[in-house]
């Protein structure tokens, strides 16, 4: 792949990072941006009524003043990049990979950075087809689907349609993949969100091959995807051939030359009606062939890409699993190479597994933690089978949004923690006042250790009391307030606090100090504030901590091992285990062995034995990822002999 400009790249891609700290992208206003809706007189006047039924000239959700934001606040929190899959081209930008909820994600991405979005979001079909997994922040962005019916599903996607279009370059272009619950509604919400007159195509993705019962009514047999275009500029769309079919071979067989290709010239001269009846055929026909093994360009309705079975070819074991042919089909329809194709809703990997392959850069994000570890471990594997056939790869990072790991935050230097922390706070840093790391407002802030195990002591509260009162504000405007945020504090620096206040009564030097635990409930006030009745905010900003990974192993046959990780603590409150991965040939990267990235036992539940007979004996390194309901992931890397 060549370099591309570094400058467009990291516009493109990345954003400002520093460390494992990447700060929120400020985009627009406080209120949502007018212009990224199209103006009705511009593009459609709807009826103002169908019969007696008042037409809206809005998406629903959207309000005149705030946008979406009046239904869906805006939360500004850093990304977290907690792994960074390294393919040896350290120079060029990564591709990213976010875990967190997609609206607010995409709301701290550069407007028009991508080329291509593909879509595949809950269907409007049933509460617990959607919650694949279990994890806490699946089931609560799913909660917020549902509440209201129809009209608040189209209102939850409308803001998210919102932002990928302003996501989207000005020739970009967007498939939405939906099935006959709710297409026809999101099709007319696209038509207000888009413009009517941009869009391309309504898909038809047929899978006769699939089974079912359909007792008193057709079976419904095939997905609906809406191709939309953002703009009338000219846009990127690449011509497919399907393979003629038999009976078109047949019936112009007495054409073909002795290359199998249908001569144009003897076909007008021998039989001239049926030539007339051809489209599209140049009047300069001296070299024009139709070659029998290119065909002709594909329709909008798809018979020949089969759907996903459940333990064949590419099935990860992913539910709504999508076939990569299906992906690369819109991929290369869509993009060109080098161009940024993004999945807000990625599941099981399929896009950027596809987009890596055809040699595009990619942006996916998903609210499921297994979601995001069953798609980095796919992104793995894939380049790692076809390294030798691509272009010079670059890494790709995992970034959360809102729910942090603890103990990553623990081992960054004190600088990056102290940004991350007070960004998280809603906070601004301070570099030109010795002894006060940032503002809340006017209030001076102070940030404790990383290390969890440090806590704030009272020679800390002097100084940093000290330090109040050496500023302008605490001279000029009497400021007395400041707040403390850390991972815990001592007794004596409680006590400490406490006689500063004291002071208040009888001396000018008081100084009123607050205490906030980094991972408390007053830690985050401001996201829940934000809380709606459409948008429960109150698992956004967590810390989490990683399962302490426990594996016990067994031979129980030739080369043939049982390993069992039940023993293995949960950390997080409350938390239980939902996945555990295998990878039974480990080296430097985690990459699953195929069949054991999503594991399941006959009751749906996850297996947390796993049995392995590997292809030869001796020294193997095994390693082993599990995850629990919070979002704490942790890893375990052994060496057994196998014999």
């Amino acid at each position: 792949m060549p370099k591309p400009d570094e400058d467009k790249q990291r516009q493109t891609i990345a954003g400002p990072v520093k460390g494992d700290f990447i700060a929120p992208r400020e985009v627009g206003d406080a209120d949502e941006r007018s212009d990224a809706l199209p103006a009705q007189d511009e593009f459609w006047r709807p009826p103002v009524r169908f019969g007696s039924v008042p037409v809206e000239k809005e998406p629903l959700g959207w309000d005149r003043r705030k946008g979406f934001r009046k239904l869906f606040p805006q939360v500004m929190l850093p990304f977290q990049v907690v792994e960074r899959v390294q393919f040896g081209h350290p120079d060029l930008e990564p591709n990213r990979l976010f875990w967190g909820d997609n609206l607010h994600v995409m709301r701290q991405l550069p407007s028009e950075s991508i080329d291509l979005i593909y879509i595949d979001p809950p269907f409007f079909s049933g509460r617990q087809y959607n919650v694949i997994f279990g994890d806490k922040n699946e089931v609560r962005s799913f909660t917020d689907i549902w509440e209201g019916g129809m009209p608040g599903y189209l209102a939850w996607l409308n803001a998210r349609l919102y932002e990928m279009k302003r996501l989207l370059k000005p020739t970009g272009s967007i498939f939405v993949h939906l099935d006959w619950h709710a297409v026809h509604y999101v099709k007319v919400e696209m038509d207000k969100i888009f413009a009517f007159d941009n869009f391309v195509n309504h898909i038809a993705w047929c899978y006769e091959d699939v089974g079912g019962k359909a007792v008193n009514y057709f079976k419904r047999k095939y997905d609906s995807i809406l191709f939309y275009q953002k703009t009338n500029q000219r846009r990127p769309f690449n011509i497919q051939l399907k393979p003629l079919s038999a009976s078109t071979i047949k019936r112009y067989s007495p054409y073909f030359d002795e290359r199998g290709q249908i001569s144009y010239r003897r076909l007008k001269e021998t039989n001239p009606g049926v030539f007339k009846k051809l489209k599209g055929v140049p009047d300069n026909l001296d070299e024009i062939w139709l070659d029998v093994n290119k065909g002709q360009p594909l329709n909008d309705w798809w018979t020949d890409i089969s759907a996903i079975k459940r333990g064949f070819g590419e099935a990860i074991g992913y539910p709504t699993q999508k076939p990569e042919q299906l992906l690369e089909r819109i991929i290369i329809a869509s993009s060109d190479e080098g161009g940024v194709v993004a999945d807000f809703f990625c599941g099981g990997g399929t896009t950027p597994a596809a987009a890596q392959l055809l040699n595009r850069r990619w942006i996916a994000c998903d609210q499921s933690r297994i979601a995001v570890a069953v798609t980095a471990d796919r992104i793995t594997r894939t380049i790692e089978q076809k390294i030798g056939t691509l272009f010079n790869v670059p890494d790709f990072t995992v970034e959360h949004w809102g729910v942090y790991e603890a103990r990553r935050l623990a081992e960054a230097p004190p600088d990056q923690f102290r940004a991350f922390v007070l960004k998280c706070f809603g906070g601004v840093i301070e570099e030109h006042e010795a002894g006060i790391h940032g503002y809340k407002g006017a209030i001076p802030v102070w940030v404790g250790e990383p290390d969890q195990k440090k806590a704030v002591t009272a020679a800390d509260v002097q100084a940093f009391a000290n330090a109040i009162r050496k500023t302008l504000r605490y001279k000029q405007d009497n400021l007395r307030d400041g707040m403390m945020l850390a991972w815990a504090f001592r007794p004596d620096a409680q006590e400490a606090a406490e006689r500063l206040r004291r002071l208040e009564q009888t001396d000018l030097n008081f100084i009123r100090l607050d205490m906030i635990r980094i991972d408390s409930p007053r830690f985050r006030e401001h996201v829940t504030a934000l809380s709606t009745d459409n948008a429960d905010y109150e698992n956004f900003l967590t810390f989490v901590q990683p399962p302490r990974v426990e594996v016990g192993y067994k031979r129980i046959a030739p080369r043939t091992y049982l390993f069992d990780v039940s023993e293995t603590p949960v950390m997080n409150a409350g938390a239980k285990i939902i996945n555990v991965q295998w990878d039974f040939d480990y080296d430097k990267r985690f990459s699953s062995t195929p069949g054991y990235s999503f594991a399941r036992t006959g009751k749906k539940e996850v297996a947390l034995t796993a049995q392995y007979e590997f292809p030869e004996a001796g020294k193997q390194r095994v390693a082993c990822k599990v995850q629990d309901d919070m979002g704490g992931e942790g890893l375990w890397i052994g060496e057994i002999e196998v014999k």
